[in-house]
Formats: C-alpha cells, structure tokens, sequence
C-alpha cells in the first residue's frame, strides 16, 4: 500500500516519448538509493491527458495495470486540447475530494526535474529543527531567482520568458521573480481558499493568475531555485497566443488587485 500526502499533477497532450520516464522517475524518488540527498519521498500522481492521439493515455493506462503503481498511479482523461488551466483546475478539484495536502505541477517532458519535487515539499512542508527553510504556503520552482538557470532553449526564448517575469513585476508590484514558472507546490489551504471557479485564464496566464492570486490573499510564497532544462523528446506546446494572453491578462490581474475582495485565510 502506497500512502502519500503529496499528488503531482501532470496534464499531457501527445507525449507518448515522455510518459513512462517521467512516472518512473517520479516514483523512483521513494528508494533511499535513487533520492536526492538519500531522502526517499513517495509521491502519487495524477495524469490529466486532453485526448492526446498518439496513445500517451494507452501508455499510462498499461502502468496503472500493473501492481506497484495501481494504488498510486490515476488518470483523468478528457475530449480535446481544453487548455493547461482547465486542466490543473480539473486536477486540483480532484485531489481536494481527497487527503492530500500538498499538490504539485509539473511537465510531463523533464524540463521539471523529478528530483526537485522534495525540494519544493520541504519549502512547504511545516518548519522544524530538521527542515528549517519550511512553512510556506507556495513553493516555485524558479528558473530566475538565481540568474538565468535555463538549459538548450533559444535565446529569443530565453528572453521573452524572462521579461516576461520581468513585465508581471512591474505591472503588479508582485516580488516573485519568476511569474510564469509552471513548477509548483501548493498547501492544501492555498487551493481551499482561492476560488478556483474565478480563475480565468486557460494558457501561460494561468501560471501568473495563481500565483498573483496567492499573493494578494496573503499566502507565503517560497521560490526555490531549480535548473529548466528544454525537452529532449516530443514537441513544444507553446504558442505566440499563449504569450499574447499573458500579455494583457496581467493588466486585467493589475485592475483586479485594485478592485477586487479577495477571501480570507481560514486559519484553521
């Protein structure tokens, strides 16, 4: 039997190359032998797969079926390409009916590298003599926070995403240094409090609208360094209209701060 407080959320379209690495890496954190620093930690996982054509659902499907990873290992599959904030919301609503306190993003194609996961539990994991750098809310893997820690993307990529950061900053006065980093953990209660119906946008925005979100409700919000390294197998998803939502979603996010009654922590 595999317990686990912790659910990494992994929406996928068309990544048959990806899948089974990614799974396999991500319960290979619970051997001593295999985790960073020799901390074992198990994870569960949530695939969330928008009709992907090339048979990534068949593959996650075969795993499910065999005995190690059937108490640990879901699916949700869905009808078409809905949009990444649709299906991060989908999945946090599916681990909110059920006990897991932390939830994690990440991508299903190693830029997000497994073996930060228990980096990023650790921030958000209760403050002890043991784990002095815990008790926060958000924990962000951030490619900026440290420098520029991106690895085989294109230059003009490179750029885009880290003004980006840079223009979310400005526009909102919001101090985290990388805005749109898809690479998180959130506290139960994070995810409790924001009104997930209320989230608007589907694309790139998504990341900066949750984040913003977090930040003005009162929330504490961790980055954590981490290295992105660009996909080695399978195709980018990302588009100059994702770019373009970003771009004047944050000015709506900048009138929303001004004008709108965010709820309150329940401290409970």
């Amino acid at each position: 039997m595999h317990t686990s407080d912790s659910i990494v959320i992994i929406p996928t379209y068309n990544e048959k190359e990806n899948i089974e690495k990614i799974i396999r890496a991500v319960f290979g954190l619970e051997d001593p032998l295999k985790a960073p620093e020799g901390k074992a930690k198990c994870f569960h996982i949530l695939i969330i797969d928008d009709g992907s054509p090339d048979g990534t659902a068949s593959i996650v499907k075969g795993l499910m079926a065999q005995p190690e990873f059937s108490d640990r290992l879901f699916i949700m599959e869905r009808s078409g390409k809905l949009g990444l904030g649709t299906a991060y919301i989908a999945g946090f609503k599916w681990a909110l009916e059920r006990d897991y306190e932390y939830v994690f993003e990440m991508d299903a194609d190693f830029s997000h590298d497994p073996n930060d996961l228990p980096r990023l539990y650790a921030a958000c994991a209760p403050k002890t003599d043991d784990n002095p750098e815990g008790g926060y809310d958000v924990a962000i893997g951030s490619r900026y926070v440290s420098g520029v820690n991106v690895v085989n993307w294109p230059i003009g990529r490179v750029l885009m995403s880290y003004f980006a950061s840079k223009y979310v900053r400005i526009v909102t006065g919001f101090k985290v240094h990388d805005t749109t980093a898809g690479f998180k953990c959130y506290r139960r209660r994070v995810l409790e409090t924001i009104e997930l119906d209320k989230i608007r946008f589907k694309g790139y925005a998504f990341q900066i609208e949750m984040k913003y979100t977090a930040y003005k409700i009162g929330f504490k919000i961790k980055e954590v360094s981490v290295i992105f390294v660009n996909r080695r197998e399978g195709t980018s998803k990302m588009s100059g209209g994702i770019f373009g939502e970003a771009f004047f979603g944050v000015m709506r996010l900048r009138w929303d701060g001004w004008t709108r009654k965010y709820p309150k922590i329940n401290e409970r």
